[in-house]
């Protein structure tokens, strides 16, 4: 472990040199002409890094689709047989789909400029000179250097390392850092968990090992959701149903109208067109696209569309303390000495001489540790502040050798040759972990921490760094006593989270009882029992129990904030974790949901759903809103298009069973489906939602619209043969009469869907009605759309099967809303006897 090598051109040989390199001498980096050599030879870093699809992409995903397939022939037959007012569901699809484009095109805007914003911008150094480059612009050869948090853009070779420790986790699954020297390999993908150093780039660009796997990882994607999952299943159903129940239809149609061909396969198009829910994949996309162009309009970068849909679903977020519920920064609040002067450690070695009440020499020593500390984190930053230039006194130290902080064994130190001549380690960190438990000065540090306060221990000893336990014999020589900045919105988050029913968890790397300090600061319920994470239970079973009943845990190493995570899973629990270090990464990867600070390290970033890149933790309840806003609307007009579906499956079958001309045109479907369905649902799937979204989407879904569908082509069928009965109507007054039934059936299914009311949304009803109103009044849209009802009885018959329909959805929805709120209360009350019987 050396101290990083200046940035000024040496003339020792670097280990591993490239045949393409600059020759032997490379720690000054490579010059300009080098650069841009490589760059005219195409051997650059030019992977793209896209956030979304591209514009092809979009443009064939809503185009080439199963059921515009299927209503694009269906449009074309109708074009042959006429008239254009049968053809007018084949423009509607035109325009859905032009909407869906257009709003996927807009996301994607979104998503690539804040990409651009989040972007890494690696350092390299050229010229002698440190420069931060996008990652596109790094080129083979070039000297890359490397920090705690930093993420390996491409892979290399190590040139330079001061305690430089790498996480290949994500690449090997071994979760135990690497500690690398000058000549080994690093991997594109891996992260630094510990130290700085430098690596040669040997492989850029697709040649990299791990580039086609962050490319695909970085994509804005349509994949694997429960809701997505379910969507899919419900269409392959209605795929394979739609295909003999069609041929039934043509084969009725063609029978009953042999006389008018024309409008045989005008009414067989009418009864295939609304069995295909063409506008619910559709509203999805749509719905999540404009989700994350609202959250882009708060500074938050959607990395994975289904990070949306999972954070809505999410019951517990467990929250980092440093980056989450704190600020960044932090301040020295007071230096305290531990040591009387003149005091020795237990094997005689002399202290660096200080005059008593003078502690010049512990703040020279702080100084000077800050100063060997080549990427400083916040509270190490803290001490660069207060004590990083002590003028000429300092510069009597001389740094032999440092260790960087590492989250794994929580302390920092420097072996140093002091101004008196003398040798020793000086040890910054834990004060739990350096000192003995009984130790007196932990009673002064939980008396700190109490008051929120973090306090790091400044220890010194004669053994070397690389002694097998450098804090052994450590006399403590004073306390550092730090503020941490709580985050102003950090309380009215926390609120949030808890009238959301969400529960929220600090896990913290920090001291159980600081952290429990700043919990409770911000009324955090269960803050004042912070727990120890050394004391946790390594059995399984006992670590969830711990997980559940526990709020606060400090000194938390980064694989129990994993095990933690998984602890909670086991449970039941949809976990979202948040973090800003390089200790969050595992859990963060593990977690179903992973929020990343914007100003955190790199790795957090990578492996990270969600981005707040204006380290806004206020945002989160936005993107939590969001999610529910999507998934409980999605729901809503799930059920609006199966109703649909339903009915329109059940009519055929009736017609294909009674051998009767089917009840509607092509443009009756289009009219009943665009106020019935497709513009009430583009508003309700854009509506706000707070219900927090359960498992079991597509149970749901179906149990509301097979009753909702069977009872409106029921009663749509009824009316439509009572109304043919009479032989003093055409078929013209029958079909209008059976439009008339379903149009009221299927509004009062969407009155229903659309509860709880609001009084935009009974303006949204009442303005459907009334345009069906104005599509029977008004001469020219009556003769458009062929409807005329003739004399009293049938239309009125109509309108009472329709009541009479509607009095009984509102029956049937009630037992059935009543035993899926009960299902979540019968599973919870199973839980907790399970887990009484396995406890007895």
């Amino acid at each position: 472990m050396t101290h990083p090598a200046p940035e000024t051109p040496s003339a020792a040989p670097v280990p591993g040199a490239h045949a393409c390199g600059p020759g032997p001498d490379r720690r000054g980096g490579l010059s300009a002409a080098e650069v841009a050599e490589r760059v005219a030879n195409g051997r650059v870093n030019d992977v793209p890094v896209r956030s979304s699809r591209s514009i092809r992409e979009i443009v064939r995903a809503n185009v080439l689709t199963r059921f515009n397939a299927i209503i694009g022939v269906l449009f074309a037959i109708i074009l042959v047989v006429g008239p254009i007012q049968d053809g007018l569901f084949g423009l509607v699809i035109v325009a859905n789909t032009a909407i869906g484009i257009i709003q996927e095109v807009r996301a994607k805007r979104t998503l690539d400029s804040l990409a651009l914003i989040g972007e890494a911008r690696p350092e390299v150094r050229r010229e002698g000179r440190a420069v931060q480059v996008a990652v596109g612009e790094i080129v083979l050869d070039d000297l890359v250097l490397l920090g705690i948090g930093d993420k390996v853009i491409v892979d290399g070779e190590v040139t330079e390392a001061d305690g430089l420790e790498i996480d290949e986790s994500l690449l090997t699954g071994e979760p135990d850092p690497v500690l690398k020297h000058p000549g080994d390999t690093v991997m594109s993908g891996s992260f630094v968990v510990a130290g700085a150093g430098a690596f040669t780039a040997t492989k850029v660009g697709r040649q990299a090992y791990a580039a086609q796997l962050a490319e695909e990882a970085s994509r804005f994607t349509l994949v694997k959701s429960e809701l997505r999952s379910g969507i899919d299943a419900i269409l392959r159903f209605i795929t394979w149903l739609l295909v003999p129940t069609a041929i039934g239809l043509i084969v009725s149609q063609w029978i009953v109208g042999h006389n008018d061909w024309r409008e045989a396969v005008r009414r067989t198009v009418a009864g295939i067109v609304p069995m295909v829910p063409e506008g619910l994949v559709l509203l999805t996309s749509v719905a999540f696209a404009i989700g994350v162009v609202r959250l882009g309009r708060k500074q938050c970068l959607v990395q994975e569309l289904p990070a949306i849909e999972g954070l809505a679903r999410v019951d517990t977020v467990c929250l980092d303390k440093t980056g989450t519920l704190t600020e960044g920064g932090m301040d020295v609040l007071e230096l305290r000495p531990l040591t009387e002067p003149g005091t020795r450690p237990a094997d005689g070695a002399p202290i660096a001489a200080r005059p008593p009440g003078d502690d010049s020499v512990l703040r020279q020593a702080l100084g000077v540790m800050a100063g060997a500390d080549a990427r400083p984190n916040p509270s190490m930053q803290a001490i660069v502040d207060a004590y990083g230039t002590l003028g000429p006194d300092a510069e009597r130290w001389r740094v032999l050798e440092a260790m960087p902080f590492s989250s794994a064994r929580k302390w920092s130190g420097v072996q140093l040759l002091e101004p008196g001549g003398t040798e020793a380690s000086w040890l910054l960190g834990a004060p739990d972990v350096l000192l003995p438990a009984g130790h007196p000065a932990l009673a002064e540090v939980d008396e700190l921490g109490a008051q929120g306060l973090r306090v790091l221990l400044l220890g010194r000893t004669p053994l070397a760094l690389d002694a097998p336990d450098p804090a052994k014999n450590l006399q403590p020589q004073a306390l550092v006593v730090l503020r941490q900045r709580v985050r102003s919105d950090a309380a009215a988050t926390l609120r949030y989270f808890e009238d959301q029913q969400v529960e929220a968890k600090v896990i913290s790397g920090d001291s159980a009882v600081s952290v429990g300090a700043v919990a409770a600061s911000l009324r955090l319920p269960g803050a004042e029992h912070p727990l120890d994470a050394r004391t946790l239970p390594t059995d399984p079973e006992q670590l969830a129990d711990t997980a559940e009943d526990t709020t606060v845990f400090g000194r938390v190493t980064p694989q129990q904030k994993r095990e933690l995570v998984g602890a909670l899973q086991s449970r039941g629990h949809t976990v979202a974790m948040t973090g800003d270090g390089v200790n969050d990464v595992l859990a963060l990867k593990d977690a179903d949901i992973g929020v990343a600070m914007g100003s955190g390290s790199e790795a957090t970033r990578a492996v990270a759903q969600i981005v707040l890149l204006d380290d806004s933790f206020a945002t989160l309840p936005s993107v939590v809103a969001e999610g529910r806003r999507v998934i409980g609307n999605i729901e809503r007009v799930a059920t609006l298009f199966l109703v649909k579906t339903v009915y329109s499956v059940l009519l055929a079958l009736l017609v294909v069973f009674t051998q009767v001309p089917y009840p509607f045109l092509p443009r009756h479907s289009t009219v009943l489906s665009a106020l019935t369905i497709g513009i009430p649902a583009f508003f309700l799937a854009l509506a706000p939602n707070t219900e927090r979204a359960r498992p079991g989407f597509v149970r749901r879904v179906l149990r509301m619209a097979v009753p909702g569908g069977v009872i409106a082509g029921t009663a749509t069928f009824v009316s439509y043969a009572l109304a043919r009965s009479d032989s003093d109507t055409d078929l013209k007054a029958d079909t209008s009469v059976a439009t008339l039934t379903l149009f009221l059936v299927a509004i009062w299914v969407l009155a229903i869907i659309a509860r709880p009311y609001t009084w935009w949304r009974l303006v949204l009803i009442a303005g459907m009605g009334g345009a069906f109103c104005l599509v029977l009044i008004v001469p020219w849209l009556s003769d458009f759309f062929q409807l005329k009802l003739v004399g009293v009885r049938d239309p009125w018959t109509g309108v009472a099967i329709a009541v009479a329909a509607g009095l009984l959805l509102e029956i049937v929805w009630y037992f059935v809303r009543r035993s899926l709120d009960d299902a979540p209360r019968r599973f919870r009350r199973g839980a907790a006897t399970r887990d009484a019987t396995t406890a007895s």
